[in-house]
C-alpha cells in the first residue's frame, strides 16, 4: 500500500481525489480504528487557512479586540467540527466512493471489522461463546 506524499495528502485533506495508485490507502484511511480522528484532522487542516485569514483581517488589519476574535474563531472551530462529525460517515463514504469503491463501502468494511472483533472477544471472554446484540 502506497502512502501519499505530504503535498498529495494536503490535496486529499481539502477534498481532492488522489491518483488511482493510492486507492488502497484511501480505503485504509477510511476503515482503520482511528478513522474518525483522521477525519477530524483533515477538517482542521481544511479550516486552518480560513481561520488564519480571519485572524489577520479581524485582529491585525481591523484591530478588533483579541479576546473577541479568539472566542469567535474558537466558536467557528467548534461549529465546524460539530457539523463535520455529524456528517463524518457520509463524508468518508463519499471520499471512498470517489476513489472507485461502491457506495457506503467504508461503512460496510468498518461494520464487518467490528463484528469480527466482537466475535473474537466473545469467543475468548464469554462462557457460552454467544454474540452480544
Amino acid at each position: 500500500m502506497k502512502r501519499p506524499n505530504p503535498a498529495l495528502w494536503l490535496w486529499y485533506a481539502v477534498g481532492g481525489k488522489l491518483p488511482d495508485r493510492y486507492r488502497e490507502w484511501v480505503l485504509h484511511d477510511a476503515t482503520v480504528p482511528t478513522w474518525l480522528i483522521r477525519h477530524v484532522l483533515r477538517r482542521l487542516v481544511f479550516m486552518a487557512p480560513i481561520l488564519a485569514a480571519l485572524y489577520l483581517v479581524l485582529a491585525v488589519m481591523m484591530d478588533f479586540d483579541l479576546m473577541i476574535v479568539l472566542v469567535g474563531l474558537g466558536l467557528g472551530v467548534y461549529a465546524g467540527l460539530y457539523y463535520s462529525l455529524v456528517f463524518s460517515t457520509h463524508s468518508v463514504d463519499s471520499r471512498v466512493t470517489r476513489h472507485g469503491y461502491p457506495d457506503e463501502y467504508a461503512s460496510q468494511v468498518r461494520k464487518a471489522m467490528k463484528q469480527v472483533e466482537r466475535e473474537r472477544y466473545n469467543a475468548r471472554w464469554r462462557d457460552d461463546g454467544a454474540t452480544s446484540p
